[in-house]
């Protein structure tokens, strides 16, 4: 475009931005949550379940620090372990997370002499975009994070292997494999396959923290499925380089959901033994309600089915609008995911900052610019993360549109001041 014509585009989206801004709108697509609709999905956890408590004096008991045996036979498999190297715990798998960190940082992986902070300077490597909380367990432990740039297939394991064979110190990975948060994508089976490798290659004492938090969480019948991690770490011989976690915590209640781990029994009984100094034991009695209303793989898997035909209205209402709004004008990008709980969106360089205050001048919040980076600092200032499972789909539709006009109006102001 000529610059009067940017100058006359300019005008118009002015205009049209401050028309949005009197409307006094109050829209969230902030942090990716169930929605109410999706939390009644599971609304017979609050049924009384006395009767099954009294048969097992147990459940009410102390003790059981691994889970209710059910529980874990019915999460195993979504882990893709077995259910002796399957932990059951309470409501938050970031709790685990930050735990199995915390104790290979100050205690140790595998006993005395094991703790990473005995070797130096601890490092990460965190695919970005990524997920904000794993970045912050990292900077709470005072763990150096190594940006690596997450592919549409996975990290670039070209820059990972790399990265290992160079520093012993780099000790851990962060992996959101399936419908990766921001992105939605899926590790491809060859991705999954150098993962097991890294055992190998990496110093010692090293770990894969393995978030498969979106593990059964497609929104299309089609989706792209994830290979088996332990599998292919059992055929190398690296069962003991990598931690599993997931929870309920998108399928049930988030707030009161449970939580599961899967590591290899060495991994998983010096795991436990630390963990045993936190606890005696998780809450059997909501364990009991969880194996008792998800009862197995099949009744998860349909339950799963009607939060997919609740979330995907709510996805296309996105890419609907930002197909209609930007496509073809090269003022942004952004991934079409068949999963999960996020869209991601890049701007043109230096512009998410300046696109997310806009669009909360308008009443529309987004994730901060930046979060999906470690420490806060996304390099180019590109991406936003959108999402969009919680608003109603006329308010999604709307808050839309007001994102697109914020991208358009803050790339043509920035093209006139180039």
């Amino acid at each position: 475009m000529s610059t009067e014509q940017l100058r006359a585009l300019e005008s118009e989206l002015s205009e049209q931005y401050l028309a949005i801004k009197q409307q006094g709108l109050n829209l969230d697509l902030t942090r990716g949550k169930p929605g109410n609709e999706q939390l009644d999905l599971s609304n017979a956890l609050l049924g009384d379940i006395s009767e099954a408590a009294r048969r097992d004096a147990s459940l009410r008991n102390y003790g059981g620090l691994l889970g209710i045996p059910a529980a874990r036979e019915l999460f195993a498999p979504v882990l893709g372990t077995t259910v002796d190297e399957t932990l059951v715990g309470g409501s938050s798998s970031l709790t685990l997370m930050y735990f199995a960190a915390h104790f290979a940082m100050h205690i140790g992986v595998d006993g005395p002499g094991s703790a990473w902070n005995t070797e130096g300077k601890i490092k990460f490597l965190a695919p970005v975009p990524g997920y904000d909380r794993h970045f912050s367990v990292c900077e709470t432990l005072g763990i150096e994070l190594i940006p690596v740039a997450l592919l549409d297939d996975g990290p670039d394991m070209d820059e990972v292997e790399r990265l290992l064979k160079a520093d012993p110190l780099i000790k851990g990975i962060w992996c959101v494999p399936r419908f990766s948060n921001p992105t939605g994508h899926v590790y491809s089976e060859a991705v999954v396959k150098r993962f097991a490798g890294l055992g190998k290659i990496a110093g010692k004492n090293f770990r894969i923290f393995w978030d498969n938090a979106y593990a059964l969480h497609a929104i299309d019948d089609n989706a792209p499925t994830l290979a088996n991690l332990m599998d292919a770490c059992r055929a190398e011989g690296t069962e003991d380089s990598v931690y599993l976690f997931g929870s309920t915590s998108k399928i049930t209640f988030a707030g009161a959901g449970i939580s599961f781990a899967g590591m290899s029994k060495r991994n998983l009984s010096n795991f436990s033994g630390n963990l045993g100094m936190t606890q005696i034991g998780p809450d059997k009695i909501n364990q009991l309600r969880h194996v008792e209303f998800l009862k197995d793989l099949d009744t998860l898997n349909a339950l799963m089915q009607k939060h997919a035909a609740l979330l995907k209205p709510r996805f296309d209402a996105v890419l609907k609008g930002l197909e209609s709004g930007l496509a073809g004008t090269g003022m942004g990008e952004w991934t079409q995911p068949r999963g999960g709980y996020f869209i991601s969106f890049n701007t043109r360089p230096g512009l998410a900052a300046e696109v997310v205050s806009m669009a909360a001048d308008a009443g529309v919040k987004l994730t901060p610019a930046g979060a999906t980076y470690p420490y806060g600092k996304d390099p180019e200032d590109r991406n936003i993360r959108i999402a969009p499972s919680v608003p109603t789909v006329a308010d999604i539709t709307a808050a839309t549109e007001v994102f697109v006009t914020c991208v358009k109006l803050a790339t043509v102001r920035q093209q006139l001041a180039g």
